[in-house]
């Protein structure tokens, strides 16, 4: 039985078998018996690599943060995580200077206030909706509100999202209906203004 540390467009931690590219930490979310309990004990959502230092984790380990894993970059923006400090530091450095380019008019940010802001930005009630699609950056996701199917945008086409990677893409113009943008508001932003996340290779 796979444990429950895989993470949607949605931010929704769930149960899969399938691997990702990328690890997250929101604090520690789960028991002594590795179950969820939790949603979020920080405001940082960050996402890690897999491998860094010859570290070694045991994941779920009693008392030590919830490693959570996500199919790509694309898929841990869209969560509300953004890149960590400390093993993706030139990620990192590119999200903060794409994120005050696209949110402060291209002032220097702190990760504490872009934290601040993604916390906000992830809730449901300020996700954007919207009919039309044009116009927003590679690397977003969007839900289709009639079939609930997650969607990532790259150029003028769309790949439906799973866990365990993308389907064939399907032409914008061809897929209709009433869709939440699930990347929050701030990210878009910073994916307008140059920041690029790394796409799962089933898209590309």
């Amino acid at each position: 039985m796979p444990l429950q540390n895989r993470v949607n467009p949605e931010g929704e931690i769930c149960c899969s078998p399938a691997r990702g590219t990328l690890m997250g930490n929101r604090g520690c979310l789960h028991n002594d018996a590795q179950q969820i309990v939790s949603r979020s004990k920080r405001d940082a959502w960050v996402t890690c690599l897999l491998a860094f230092q010859n570290r070694k984790r045991a994941v779920m380990s009693p008392g030590n943060y919830t490693e959570l894993f996500f199919l790509d970059e694309a898929t841990a923006l869209a969560a509300g995580h953004r890149p960590c400090a400390t093993c993706r530091r030139d990620r990192y450095d590119a999200f903060l200077a794409a994120w005050g380019a696209g949110n402060r008019n291209g002032a220097r940010v702190l990760a504490a206030e872009v934290d601040k802001q993604m916390k906000l930005d992830r809730t449901a009630s300020q996700r954007l909706e919207a009919t039309s699609l044009k116009g927003l950056p590679d690397g977003v996701i969007v839900k289709q509100k009639g079939t609930g199917t997650c969607y990532l945008v790259r150029g003028a086409n769309l790949h439906p999202w799973a866990f365990a990677g993308y389907g064939p893409a399907e032409a914008m113009s061809t897929v209709g209906g009433h869709f939440v943008i699930l990347t929050p508001a701030s990210t878009v932003k910073a994916l307008q203004h140059g920041y690029r996340a790394q796409i799962h290779p089933s898209a590309t």
